[in-house]
């Protein structure tokens, strides 16, 4: 039941709660227990370039997609299961699930597509993105006025 109360209690915390619960735990359903972990990712700065390592465990480089636009770089990384593979009997347990991750980062608006670099190597996508060269600031000028 749905009772206000005195000390601060939100009337609608019991309501949402269950519904909240469920939002919450729907990437687990995906991608199980470990569901947080997926596609970690470091950022290295180097003098002129950033290195980014993401983590895509048991992907092969046909399940990923890197794109560019608008100065953002998205990694999509789309997984499903051989259900054509019938040899191997009855399911009895299955843990692993199909789906798509994704994740964006902005890189900045004067790159395009052939300066960044991709490597897949045992299941870490390792990106090179070159630094962005910084706008020279004009020096200052003084306008004389008439009259």
């Amino acid at each position: 039941m749905l009772i206000p109360s005195i000390f601060g209690e939100n009337l609608f915390d019991e309501f949402f709660n269950e519904w909240n619960r469920e939002f919450r735990n729907m990437d687990r359903k995906l991608y199980g227990k470990n569901a947080a972990r997926e596609m970690k990712t470091d950022v290295h700065e180097h003098e002129d370039h950033y290195e980014v390592d993401i983590d895509l465990p048991g992907f092969k480089k046909e399940d990923i997609n890197l794109e560019l636009q608008n100065g953002y770089l998205t990694v999509t990384a789309s997984k499903g299961l051989d259900k054509e593979d019938k040899q191997k009997g009855k399911i009895i347990r299955q843990e692993r699930y199909t789906g798509t991750m994704q994740r964006s980062f902005y890189v900045g608006d004067s790159l395009t597509e052939t300066d960044i670099g991709a490597k897949l190597e045992h299941g870490v996508l390792r990106l090179n993105i070159p630094k962005a060269e910084a706008k020279k600031v004009p020096e200052k000028k003084v306008i004389m006025i008439e009259g």
